[in-house]
Order: structure tokens, then sequence, then C-alpha cells
């Protein structure tokens, strides 16, 4: 076997250089060589509902995508994904040239990036984002600008401590070379809905300077309180310039389904399709069928997993605080960010190495979220998206190792 001399070039792409294992991957194994209770990776520890399942089972049985499904998604999907966004939003989108089913949400990020960027162009994104937007940017060969969530104390419009954007910054970091807006509401990892106010404003600057904007809302269905998830695309002059992005996983708890849908105009979506269909070119044929009965499922359905998901995370961050964290509780998502700075602590990455030997609970440090990883040193999140009694004992867990 031929050695590799000292002076070749490395073997990854120099683009991905930056990117090693998840922190996902990482922290999962921790969990599982620690016998830890993971709250770091963001699965839930029981299945979605039962009919669903069996919805599943049923296509499968039934020879329903046991063969490749057609590329765009099967038929009964796109149908379901427009009624859903009509239904819910008002926004009407044709099955057939405006909706793409892709292998979860992850995979529609990066057929959009991929599709819609060139070498050279810059992606603003809010700060922090989900690990995979920097990746994609990378590989589609764009610069990404980021533009930081702060975190302000209990002095907010709800009395909360929370995260926001500040629009200023955001117009500031638009530039010539500005090819598109990357966002996420609600917002992973600090729980933030964007609200009316800047949702208006961000379209305002779209339109203005003629941006594309590729949208993230795989949690539209976990908004609390008073928080309300609206889409962009529903905001004037935004409809045409939009890719929005949705997904079962975290709506019906089958994560693992890999289950996630583009709505775009035509135009858009025949972009985001060139590129995905070199990507997975199809994936998920029986649960394609199963996801189509579960967007018909009755508003009861939603409305008892968003309230299921609020006790959750009442409990969650009530424990937290006992503990000793800073704890910001979310507007949306089932992710709680915390401040370790109460607990006498800085450094987010080194706290949760230690944190599953110390106390046997797993949690994900923040700075992984950021370009400025210093912003993000003290923040560390947890998912609250278990069973009641797995958040108890994680929380009595945290409580003994003070």
């Amino acid at each position: 076997m031929t050695s590799m001399s000292s002076s070749a070039r490395p073997l990854l792409n120099r683009r991905l250089a930056e990117f090693g294992t998840t922190i996902f991957a990482e922290m999962s194994a921790l969990a599982v060589r620690t016998g830890a209770i993971n709250l770091g990776q963001g699965f839930p520890d029981t299945d979605g509902p039962e009919e669903i399942r069996e919805a599943a089972v049923r296509a499968l049985r039934d020879g329903r995508g046991n063969q490749y499904p057609p590329g765009p998604g099967v038929p009964e999907l796109r149908a379901a994904v427009a009624g859903h966004q009509q239904r819910r939003y008002g926004l009407s989108y044709d099955p057939d040239t405006e909706v793409l089913v892709t292998a979860g949400a992850t995979e529609a990020i990066a057929a959009a990036l991929l599709a819609l960027l060139e070498p050279g162009d810059e992606v603003v994104a809010l700060e922090p984002y989900y690990d995979s937007y920097a990746a994609c940017i990378a590989m589609a060969g764009g610069t990404r600008v980021p533009v930081t969530l702060r975190p302000h104390g209990e002095d907010g419009e709800d009395g909360r401590r929370s995260f926001r954007l500040d629009l200023d910054e955001l117009r500031d970091a638009v530039t010539d070379r500005t090819r598109l807006l990357l966002l996420n509401t609600p917002h992973n990892p600090t729980g933030t809905v964007l609200s009316r106010r800047e949702l208006t404003a961000i379209a305002e600057l779209a339109v203005e300077r003629d941006l594309l904007v590729v949208t993230d809302e795989v949690y539209e269905h976990l908004v609390f309180d008073t928080a309300e998830h609206l889409p962009l695309a529903s905001f004037p002059g935004m409809r045409e310039r939009t890719v929005t992005i949705g997904s079962a996983g975290k709506t019906f708890s089958f994560t693992g389904w890999k289950v996630g849908w583009v709505t775009a105009a035509p135009a858009l979506l025949t972009a985001v399709r060139s590129a995905k269909q070199y990507l997975t070119y199809v994936a998920s044929g029986p649960f394609q069928y199963a996801v189509a009965e579960a967007l018909a499922l009755p508003e009861s359905y939603f409305a008892a997993y968003r309230e299921d998901m609020r006790a959750k995370r009442d409990l969650l961050a009530a424990g937290l605080a006992e503990a000793g964290f800073g704890v910001y509780r979310p507007a949306g998502t089932y992710f709680v960010t915390t401040d370790i700075r109460p607990l006498g602590e800085s450094d987010g990455f080194a706290f949760c190495r230690s944190l599953p030997e110390r106390a046997g609970v797993v949690a994900v440090p923040n700075a992984v979220f950021y370009d400025h990883r210093e912003a993000g040193a003290p923040f560390v999140r947890f998912a609250f998206c278990k069973r009641a009694s797995v958040l108890e004992e994680a929380v009595r867990r945290l409580k003994a190792a003070r």
C-alpha cells in the first residue's frame, strides 16, 4: 500500500476543514458511554401517534413507496403539505410545481443553498445557528455573515430573559455581495420566535435589496404562551423570493423517518429540486404516505402536542433555575438555553464534557452554533422533548451535583 507523502494535499475538502464530527454525535456518544440522561440531541424518547406509525406499516405492506417514489415526492404528501399551508396560514401552493419532498429538513437546507449560491455569495444568518447551516454554506462556496441574537435580562416585553434580533445590525450586515438571508423561526437553539414587527422589517429589507430568503420553520407547531408562528412567505413581496422549509420529525416525533419539504414559487422550487435530485434523489418512500395522513390530523392533535411540550418546558426550566442556572425560557422549539455563569462556570465546552460524569446529564454547548465563539461561551442547551419522568430525574441529578 502506497503511503501519502507529508506534503500531500489534505484528504478533506478545504471548505469543510473547520467542520469535524457534529457536536450532537459527540455528546450522544458521551451519553451512551457514561449512561447519562441525554438532553443534548433533540430527539423524543417516545414515538408519535400510533395511527401514523400504523399508516407507515400499511404503506409498507401495500407496497406503496417500497420502490423509488416520484422525484418531487408522492402526490399524496405534496397535496397534504399544500393543504396544511393553506389551512394554517392562507398560503396557496400548487402541489405539482411548488412543493418538494426532501430527506428531512437537513437535505432541504443543503439543496436550497447548493442551488441558490455561487462561490463568493454572502449569506446572512442569525447566530447562533444550527450547525448544518455553516457546513452547507461552505459546501456551496458561499461566505457566511452572522448576525448575533443578543441575550437580554428580565426586562423584555413579557418580563423574561430572551435572545433578541437587532434589526439595525441585520440591515448593516447586508452588502452588495449578499445573495440570501438564512432564517430560523422558531429559533434553535435560543427558543426565540420572531415577531410580526421583526418579520415585517426583514421582509422590507429583502424586497429593498432584492434578496432571496431561505427560512427554516421546522418548529412551526411548537410555539408557546403569546408567541405565534408567522411564515415569512405570507408577508408582502415575500412569496416569490422565499424558500420555506418544513419537517415531519419535530411535529410528529418520528425523527428517524427523515421526511421534510420545501414550498416555494415554481422557479425557486425548480432550482432547489435540480440540486436535491443529485443528493438523495428520493427517500423515505412508505413514510411519505404516513406523513400525508399525519398532516391531516385534527387541530386537537397539534394543540395537545403543543400543550404537552409547554408543560415539559416549564418542568425543565423551573428545575434548571432551582439548580442554579440562568434560564432563558423559550417561546418556541423544544430547547432551553441556560447561562452557566451563576454556577461559577464560563466555558460551555468544558462544562458539557464534564457534566455527564459529575451529574449524569448530557447537554450541548451553544458555542458550537456561533462564529463568535466568545458570545456563546457561557450558554448551554438542554432538550425537553423527553418523558416527564426523565426530565424530573435529570433535574434531581443536576440539583444534587451543585
